[in-house]
């Protein structure tokens, strides 16, 4: 197991401890979207907790077991996106744990083999080999999305709630800017200190990330304001080029969905009308 900083991007495979009681292993699924690839958390020392599994590969779920001592009490799933969750079920099979999350949205995006065996309750705490975890409903990135609090060391682990590096993609109707941020809001009375996401390094000073995402993420509707209220009418395809100005062109595909939830959440909040994909800026 070979030694890296874990306040540096990991990379793909890296089996690594991070905290008195956590270890970081790093799925094969290394992507634009996902950095070096998932990062799966074991939690505890005797039969821990595993948080998302990550990708169906023998190779590295069976990392994931040598860490977790050859036992496993819990997996955990923190939503069922694709790149987080299909590792659960190879997991159940060999280790008879059982696989806990909430049930899956219906919106073609999800890990189609993904059926925890029990949910988990807003604020439920989870035993973890002598450690106490517990999970915080954060619907937005996903609708089924939870984070979970290692309370003996105000760590967060946030699957794709936040992540090192970037921002998280947002895909309407099942994903909710305004419901996401209404969960970064929330968790602001937690006691956290440190972030562990679901991909890229641990973050320092938890409350000030937090912040700052908040700014960046209302920045950019501001950005969608302008650029609605510089034109009578435009399709989301008209202030793209200008709402997202700063990030690379080949992101913009990613970055489209986004800009719908941003929109989305102008409208509801009685600021935007759509009609036929034509949005109308209406002002606060």
């Amino acid at each position: 197991m070979a030694d890296f900083d874990p306040w540096t991007l990991p990379v793909t495979g890296a089996v690594q401890q991070v905290s008195a009681a956590v270890w970081r292993i790093v799925a094969p699924n290394p992507s634009p979207l996902t950095g070096p690839g998932t990062n799966t958390y074991v939690v505890g020392a005797e039969r821990p907790v595993v948080i998302d599994p990550g990708c169906e590969d023998a190779t590295h779920l069976g990392r994931v077991i040598e860490v977790a001592g050859g036992s496993v009490s819990r997996i955990v799933c923190t939503h069922s996106h694709p790149d987080h969750s299909p590792g659960a079920a190879w997991l159940r099979e060999r280790t008879g744990a059982p696989i806990l999350g909430l049930p899956a949205p219906q919106d073609g995006h999800q890990d189609p083999r993904y059926a925890p065996d029990a949910g988990l309750a807003h604020g439920e705490r989870i035993e973890a080999g002598g450690k106490s975890l517990r999970a915080w409903h954060t619907p937005g990135h996903a609708s089924n999305h939870v984070c979970l609090l290692l309370e003996e060391e105000g760590l967060l682990f946030t699957g794709d709630h936040l992540m090192s590096g970037s921002t998280v993609i947002i895909i309407p109707p099942d994903g909710s800017m305004r419901l996401y941020l209404d969960s970064l809001r929330q968790l602001r009375d937690l006691p956290l200190t440190t972030l562990a996401p679901g991909h890229g390094a641990l973050i320092a000073k938890a409350d000030v990330e937090i912040e700052r995402v908040i700014d960046h993420r209302l920045a950019r509707e501001e950005k969608l304001v302008r650029a609605l209220d510089g034109r009578r009418a435009a399709t989301l395809e008209d202030v793209l080029p200008d709402v997202y100005d700063d990030v690379p062109k080949f992101m913009h595909v990613y970055a489209r969905h986004s800009l719908l939830a941003h929109a989305v959440k102008l409208v509801e909040e009685g600021k935007a009308q759509v009609e036929g994909g034509i949005y109308r800026w209406l002002g606060d």
